[in-house]
């Protein structure tokens, strides 16, 4: 079945992955996702093992995620695997850090974490107009596929306008922008509204989805009685009336799932991974959430499970 997984280009970049990517902002993170506490080392070793066997080979990370912990543990463990996989992170344009001439520096910095000549993929991981202007910070990025220490370059957390400068901007150095990186999921629709999937499509970018399951709350395991441990619980998502406004749509994927023999997460993957152009980045912890993961690819919704899932979300098409 892995060998049928059909692979999707990044945009019109040369890059190529299996439709469903592997968020790895959970591996070394200590504060937020509580790596060390509630998950630790074997953990992630286990969960990126799954992934692969799952066949799955696309991972994103950061420089930010756990400041450079997440790359070196994402690094070793595709060294201790051996697995043929494609590699994504980001630079992290903070203020005083020195703009589009920190760009090379920086990347310097996560291709020895990662202990790897170049990465598949390399983005700037959100925009900041002062720090980092748009066309200065492309053109950075275009040096960097020049040099050949990244085979794409693309963006996160940019605005349709935003993404319309960047690819400008990187189509005039003969570089696609291959990716912008926002979040989406069946309670985050604001890609649907504000332009940005309508861009993404029109340029032929692919929209890499962040936090598809909503940091869980999309697998049902959360209620207003059980939430989250640590700071994931104060986050405005996690707030009771969020909880059970989505009560509904994680009903529709429990009842979908059953019918399907997946779980929920699964489901809202699959959910996604219908929309034309779009490519989901779900975390996994666990190899167990890396299996119920990767089984979202082998799940075709008809018309009328996806309809009932809009219908259950209309409430938060608007945005979320």
């Amino acid at each position: 079945m892995v060998g049928q997984i059909a692979k999707r280009r990044l945009g019109a970049s040369p890059v190529e992955v299996v439709p469903l990517g592997v968020g790895c902002w959970a591996w070394g993170d200590e504060e937020y996702w509580r790596y060390g506490h509630e998950h630790g080392p074997a953990d992630a070793i286990d969960a990126f093992d799954a992934s692969v066997a799952a066949g799955l080979d696309f991972f994103d990370t950061a420089e930010a995620y756990a400041w450079g912990k997440g790359e070196q543990i994402l690094g070793a463990l595709v060294r201790k695997s051996g697995a043929d996989v494609v590699i994504a992170t980001k630079y992290a344009p903070l203020a005083g850090r020195g703009g589009a001439a920190a760009v090379a520096k920086g990347l310097a910095g996560s291709l020895r974490r990662l202990r790897m000549p170049a990465v598949d993929l390399y983005q700037l991981h959100w925009p900041d107009r002062e720090e980092a202007p748009i066309a200065a910070m492309m053109h950075a990025l275009a040096d960097a596929v020049d040099a050949g220490q990244a085979r794409a370059v693309g963006v996160s957390n940019f605005r349709a306008g935003e993404m319309r400068e960047a690819h400008a901007v990187l189509a005039r150095r003969g570089i696609p922008l291959a990716v912008n990186q926002v979040k989406y999921s069946l309670l985050h629709r604001s890609p649907e509204v504000d332009g940005v999937l309508e861009a993404c499509r029109e340029l032929d970018v692919a929209l890499l989805a962040y936090s598809p399951l909503e940091q869980g709350l999309l697998t049902g395991k959360y209620t207003t009685d059980r939430l989250p441990p640590g700071e994931r619980a104060q986050v405005p998502w996690f707030a009771p009336e969020n909880i059970a406004a989505a009560e509904p749509v994680v009903a529709r994927l429990r009842a979908i799932a059953e019918t399907h023999g997946v779980t929920p997460a699964a489901i809202a993957l699959a959910w996604l991974l219908a929309t034309p152009g779009v490519i989901p980045l779900a975390g996994a912890r666990t190899a167990a959430q890396a299996r119920d993961n990767a089984a979202a690819l082998h799940v075709r919704l008809d018309d009328s499970e996806r309809a009932e899932l809009d219908a259950a979300a209309e409430a938060w098409r608007v945005g979320g």
